[in-house]
């Protein structure tokens, strides 16, 4: 195969494509009661509502990813802003990154502790600074410049499901009598967007409040650019799974260079790396994607996967559960 060549031409102006996620990990169904569900489909659908609406009126992919990540980072529902897990210290550090594909602009924001939406404060750093990804204190150091990041105390992100995750977590630590747990598994969640506007051009975004009881300051593959965040001129992704082992695999760029080098469908690619690549090295997950065509794959190795989609054809859905997964 060729190098790559630059930038390819820009598609004729097309119809529109949103594909967004709430995390990936194992949800019983016995676990979700008829209220809970309805909540959750009700907000994955107001999501999906807030990005198509920017794509409706022509307004840019990018706009729209931020658009939808909002809504899901206001619920507590996802493991996001409102809905981040607490760390092993009892507080919260959140993750965020987006990126526009034909230009190739990415921010990202790591381990922030007092921004209400992490989203907006990474695309203030795509935008508003030479970086690409700010972490900790200079992440909130950045966020005190921007007047229009709303900054919240820490414990406003505190909520009693989360709570008690992290008793939990830290009760199986205790008995397992050996410090930090080594699996991973049924601790994690996400949220992200993928967009495709009727210029052609295609945007990703990932949100996240991490592990629950991480420790030592970790971060995971959402706010790393081509780990758990990518979007170019063919193909976006946002993955949502152990990061550790999308950032060891740099899945959501793999699963876009096989679509850019060597022809993959979108299917074929997101379903190698999910389903094969990631899962090869022990972890799990899953990822949503988008090419520049409108085709959409959500795979998902962990169970169950918070999804929801509107297609080229107008044709939509939200879907928790692999018995409820849309071709």
């Amino acid at each position: 195969m060729n190098a790559y060549a630059g930038p390819v031409p820009d598609p004729a102006p097309s119809r529109t494509a949103l594909v967004i996620h709430g995390g990936a990990g194992f949800v019983p169904k016995s676990s979700l009661g008829e209220a809970d569900l309805k909540d959750i489909h009700a907000t994955l659908d107001r999501a999906l509502d807030a990005g198509n609406a920017v794509l409706a009126r022509g307004g840019a992919a990018v706009d729209a990813v931020e658009a939808a990540v909002l809504v899901l980072e206001e619920s507590p529902r996802f493991n996001a802003g409102k809905g981040a897990v607490f760390n092993a210290k009892g507080g919260h550090e959140l993750d965020a990154a987006i990126m526009e594909g034909h230009t190739r602009r990415a921010g990202a924001v790591a381990g922030v502790t007092t921004i209400r939406n992490p989203i907006r404060l990474a695309r203030a750093v795509m935008e508003r600074s030479q970086h690409v990804m700010l972490a900790g204190a200079g992440a909130e150091a950045f966020a005190d410049t921007r007047k229009d990041i709303e900054r919240v105390p820490n414990d406003w992100f505190d909520t009693p499901q989360r709570r008690r995750q992290l008793d939990e977590a830290q009760r199986k630590e205790q008995v397992k009598s050996a410090g930090l747990a080594t699996d991973g598994r049924g601790y994690y969640g996400t949220v992200g967007a993928v967009a495709l506007d009727r210029a052609g051009h295609i945007a990703a975004a990932t949100s996240t409040g991490g592990m629950t009881n991480k420790r030592w300051g970790r971060v995971g593959d959402a706010p790393i650019i081509g780990a758990g965040t990518w979007a170019d001129e063919r193909c976006g992704v946002s993955g949502t799974g152990w990061g550790e082992f999308y950032i060891r695999t740099a899945a959501a760029r793999d699963i876009c260079a096989r679509v850019e080098y060597r022809g993959d469908s979108l299917a074929a690619a997101a379903d190698e790396v999910i389903n094969r690549v990631i899962p090869a090295l022990g972890g799990d997950g899953g990822a949503i994607a988008l090419d520049r065509e409108g085709n959409i794959a959500m795979p998902f190795n962990s169970g169950s996967m918070f999804r929801g989609w509107i297609r080229p054809d107008g044709s939509r859905g939200t879907a928790i559960h692999e018995s409820e997964a849309v071709r």
